[in-house]
């Protein structure tokens, strides 16, 4: 048989197929779950608490929180810009490169290396009220979680630094979620031998605290 006998009906055949296959790509596309592509993305800017110092990736907060919230049928992706370090300057320094993942919220979760540095709390607040001052002209939804000082600091000081996040939280409106390490702090067996960053089980407890004002923070996502 002639070759040209036997190419007409393959080339044929390859035009079908390929028909038939985008007609199968765009019936897969038209039946995916309409969630599958809009998962909520939510963006933690924080320092080792939240970047899970001394942790499998899989036991730091950003990642128990993810869990937690497709637990209790929340489709998010929580995306972890946790900084093990980082002060609110150095927090405000990445914060356009933090925001590169496009998020649909922001949790804010800086200080803690602020009071252990024994930093002034008005540098604190300048700091975080130009985070805040940022992805509120983005017209990102946030949850503000506060921090408190050292105790060995003074009880003035403490008290000044406590009052960064209240004031913040009013001036731009911001939900506050007051103490991160709320029962967790101060309490051995939820921490690592630093005393300083919670163990596994400390961050099952501090994703169990916030997690109802989290799913309050996605309620505000436009």
């Amino acid at each position: 048989m002639p070759s040209g006998s036997a190419s007409a009906p393959r080339t044929g055949y390859g035009l079908v197929q390929a028909l038939v296959n985008v007609s199968v790509v765009a019936a897969l596309l038209l039946c995916a779950p309409a969630g599958a592509a809009e998962a909520v993305r939510i963006l933690v800017l924080g320092d080792s608490l939240t970047a899970g110092y001394g942790l499998p990736r899989g036991a730091a907060f950003p990642a128990r929180l993810e869990k937690a919230l497709r637990a209790g049928g929340v489709d998010a992706r929580v995306i972890n810009a946790g900084v093990s370090g980082d002060t609110t300057a150095a927090g405000r320094a990445r914060l356009d490169w933090a925001l590169a993942g496009k998020p649909d919220a922001v949790i804010v979760e800086l200080g803690a290396n602020d009071g252990l540095r024994g930093l002034d709390p008005e540098i604190t607040f300048a700091n975080l009220d130009a985070i805040l001052t940022r992805l509120g002209k983005k017209g990102l939804p946030v949850l503000l979680a506060g921090m408190r000082a050292p105790p060995n600091l003074g009880r003035e000081y403490g008290t000044a630094f406590a009052a960064v996040y209240s004031r913040l939280a009013e001036k731009h409106k911001v939900p506050l979620y007051p103490f991160f390490l709320e029962g967790v702090a101060a309490r051995p067996e939820l921490n690592l031998e630093d005393h300083l960053h919670p163990n596994a089980r400390g961050v099952d407890v501090i994703v169990e605290n916030i997690l109802p004002e989290v799913k309050r923070l996605v309620d505000r996502i436009p």
